[in-house]
């Protein structure tokens, strides 16, 4: 049995609940973020794309190339109510669903077909979205995951596509590179410099040239561009929380380690945040003294999974508790209210440079190991 698998996003999702709240929006470039001149765009409409306008483009910068444009401060508790109400929708009408972010799911329909074409309920999904929520929503079906993404990404906006079983390379073939997911900007560069820029050019070479150049990311790269993706769609399930604690040796009252054991928790915490593609809006801090009293305070906060933001709110949460003269035995962190999102860190308050010294850390961790970079505090 071949799989039927849908990719469904949905459209400038930030822009579309804002529009759906203030229909004065529509038709209008719209930009998502803070409004001061050291933030950056965290969502664009598509006429504001037209003046060559992108997430996570300084809002500086986005001003000067379209002043009409209107600036919208984000709020990450609407966006996540609209994001629960999509993913119910499709919870109740599909057996298995893969929240990947806070505005794009995979479903697997594999099977369905027996009682009824995939392809008609695929479209009659997509319309009962659209009636229930009143956002606009593009969806892709396929064989796989990699497929059916950049199907979706075809049929923007607002719009579906089917890539029939067998076609998979002739629907791939004419298309960019940038198309395939995981090609960034740096193999994007490696790439065109060896004369490469269609996915055709991919799909007629060996295997083990691009294994040579970009190492196993060549391998992926290759099976993505002949539409091979054996990735399964795997069920949404919701983390409600997530900690870390740490116990002293000898208690202490030393404050310049208290901080930067709490500062060390919190930068472990938020890159499991980002790498987990989740977003927090309750941080809590605890403490345990010497002589075992334990005690915690906790804040709310713009979702976020921004280390800065995150160590701000918890240095204010911690002196708060700590009552000097008092050695202490444990400190710990907890995140809780957690949803998907799909920014690495709070577009609305960081700068370009946040934002930019954020995804290099977070890019050589990824690849060489958490404790492979450690910043001076922690030393």
């Amino acid at each position: 049995m071949k799989n039927s698998i849908i990719h469904c996003d949905l459209d400038t999702f930030f822009v579309s609940v804002e529009r759906l709240l203030n229909t004065q929006l529509v038709g209008k470039p719209v930009l998502i973020g803070g409004e001061s001149g050291r933030s950056v765009v965290a969502s664009c409409s598509y006429e504001a794309r037209q003046y060559g306008i992108h997430s996570a483009m300084p809002m500086q910068l986005a001003r000067r190339l379209c002043p009409d444009a209107i600036i919208v401060n984000g709020d990450f508790d609407k966006y996540s109510y609209y994001s629960d109400m999509v993913t119910e929708i499709l919870e109740d009408e599909t057996p298995v669903v893969e929240k990947a972010s806070i505005d794009e799911h995979y479903i697997d329909v594999t099977g369905m077909d027996k009682f009824f074409g995939t392809w008609k309920f695929t479209q009659e999904l997509r319309q009962k979205i659209m009636r229930e929520s009143g956002l606009p929503i593009s969806f892709g079906l396929s064989i796989n995951k990699t497929v059916s993404k950049i199907a979706t990404g075809e049929a923007k906006p607002c719009g579906a596509q089917k890539v029939d079983f067998g076609k998979e390379k002739g629907f791939l073939a004419p298309l960019s590179i940038r198309k395939i997911p995981g090609i960034g900007p740096k193999t994007y560069t490696q790439l065109r410099n060896m004369g490469v820029g269609k996915i055709a050019t991919l799909q007629e070479m060996p295997q083990n040239m691009l294994v040579r150049v970009l190492g196993k990311t060549g391998s992926q790269i290759w099976e993505k561009a002949n539409g091979l993706d054996n990735s399964p769609v795997l069920p949404f399930v919701r983390q409600k929380s997530m900690s870390k604690e740490h116990t002293f040796e000898e208690d202490t009252i030393d404050l310049i380690l208290l901080k930067s054991t709490l500062f060390t928790l919190i930068e472990k915490l938020s890159y499991d945040l980002r790498m987990q593609g989740q977003l927090t809006s309750c941080i809590a801090v605890k403490l345990r003294y010497s002589n075992f009293d334990t005690f915690s305070s906790q804040a709310k906060i713009t979702y976020t999974s921004s280390t800065k933001v995150l160590e701000k709110k918890a240095w204010e949460l911690f002196e708060k508790l700590y009552k000097k003269r008092i050695r202490i035995r444990l400190i710990g962190i907890k995140f809780s209210h957690l949803i998907q999102g799909a920014y690495q860190i709070d577009l609305f308050e960081d700068t370009e440079k946040d934002l930019h010294l954020m995804q290099a850390m977070d890019n050589i961790r990824s690849k060489y190991g958490f404790h492979s970079l450690k910043r001076g505090f922690s030393l």
